[in-house]
């Protein structure tokens, strides 16, 4: 039973770790946001990160993703990859040179959140896209795991990326990588941590594996799950890759309210918002027979309610109603570990919620729902 020490409700979903719910929270309480920066800060500080985007009189813009952190001498960004060192700026990741990572390969069918409608697990977009009219059974996707975020969300499902970033290791290049895509690979798909920290990186990836895939006359296809909190022109080129190969972009839309993506995510949700709606206007409808472009939410309990999913399927739908949209079953996890799986109810309300503004809406994890 969690207690919000803002107005003393109780309940078990509300997460004690955190501290605040989510009446207080959309009040914008100014002691709720202070709680949650306090908690934001300590979880932080544990791995060595800044508690928030640095603004530094005098210091240096990084530019690659929306935080635009402006680093002062002997201080790290955000993400813990950009250095100001004796006034210029030290990137120990995400050129092309330096990609801050782990891979493997993952056997197709897989459980990316495109499952559903992708080619490697589906055949859909057959033959151009995919090898098979089903799922790519003898085939694998290279799972690209870039270890730095430009959000830091507290119920994060990949939490231990942080070790990466303040190790500033395994580092690989983007050539070394590229060099990991044979015959094999069918598709590259790039996660994290989050790839819009790295972005130059992932993209030099994809730009020589379709090269070489180009020249010997075989399918790849380039994905990203992302939190969409890019620089724009970057958003549009990897936009322009997963276009042209047959893959897709994933946004992974938190919450609708820019209050709480700041309580839970730690900045706000509005550059993501606006990379979301370019690249839905600009891309989705140039290749209607396979979704190049989709979302996702995670279901958490307490704090992502039928409100936060209807206005985030409400946005989706004013940019096209076929986008793709996946709710994900939420586990306990990083800090707020304390709060229960989703329950079916909560997971078969957003998704009625979710159906009234779009045409084609899944529920993901379900065998964790409650």
């Amino acid at each position: 039973m969690g207690k919000c020490l803002v107005c003393g409700d109780k309940a078990a979903t509300i997460s004690d770790s955190l501290g605040v719910c989510l009446k207080c929270i959309r009040e914008k309480n100014e002691k709720a946001r202070e709680i949650s920066s306090q908690v934001h800060a300590k979880s932080r500080a544990a791995f060595g990160l800044p508690s928030k985007p640095p603004k530094h009189s005098g210091g240096l813009l990084c530019g690659v993703c929306a935080n635009n952190c402006v680093i002062g001498k002997g201080n790290c960004g955000f993400c813990g990859l950009v250095w100001n060192v004796d006034g210029r700026l030290v990137r120990f990741g995400g050129t092309a040179e330096k990609g801050v990572l782990e891979w493997y390969y993952d056997s197709l069918p897989t459980n990316c959140v495109s499952w559903w409608f992708c080619p490697g697990c589906t055949g859909n977009g057959y033959p151009k896209y995919a090898h098979k009219p089903e799922a790519e059974r003898g085939y694998v996707n290279l799972a690209v795991f870039y270890g730095a975020c430009s959000y830091d969300c507290l119920f994060c499902q990949n939490w231990h990326y942080r070790n990466l970033s303040v190790k500033h290791k395994p580092i690989m290049s983007a050539e070394t990588l590229a060099a990991k895509v044979d015959e094999h690979v069918s598709c590259i798909c790039y996660f994290g941590g989050d790839p819009s920290p790295q972005m130059p990186h992932s993209l030099e990836v994809s730009r020589i594996a379709l090269e070489k895939a180009k020249a010997e006359k075989r399918i790849l296809r380039i994905c990203w799950e992302t939190n969409g909190y890019m620089n724009t022109k970057l958003a549009e080129k990897a936009a322009e890759y997963a276009l042209i190969s047959g893959g897709n972009i994933k946004f992974d839309l938190k919450v609708w309210s820019e209050e709480l993506n700041i309580v839970l995510c730690g900045v706000s949700n509005k550059p993501t918002l606006a990379n979301f709606k370019m690249v839905g206007k600009k891309f989705y409808r140039q290749r209607k027979e396979l979704p190049m472009f989709t979302a996702s939410t995670l279901l958490i309990p307490g704090y992502v309610d039928v409100e936060e999913v209807e206005n985030i399927a409400r946005f989706i739908g004013e940019i096209d109603s076929n986008i793709p949209y996946t709710l994900l079953a939420f586990y306990p996890c990083y800090v707020m570990n304390d709060l229960p799986t989703t329950s079916r109810k909560q997971a078969s309300e957003c998704q009625q919620a979710a159906e009234r503004h779009l045409k084609k809406v899944r529920i993901g994890n379900i065998h964790l729902l409650s």
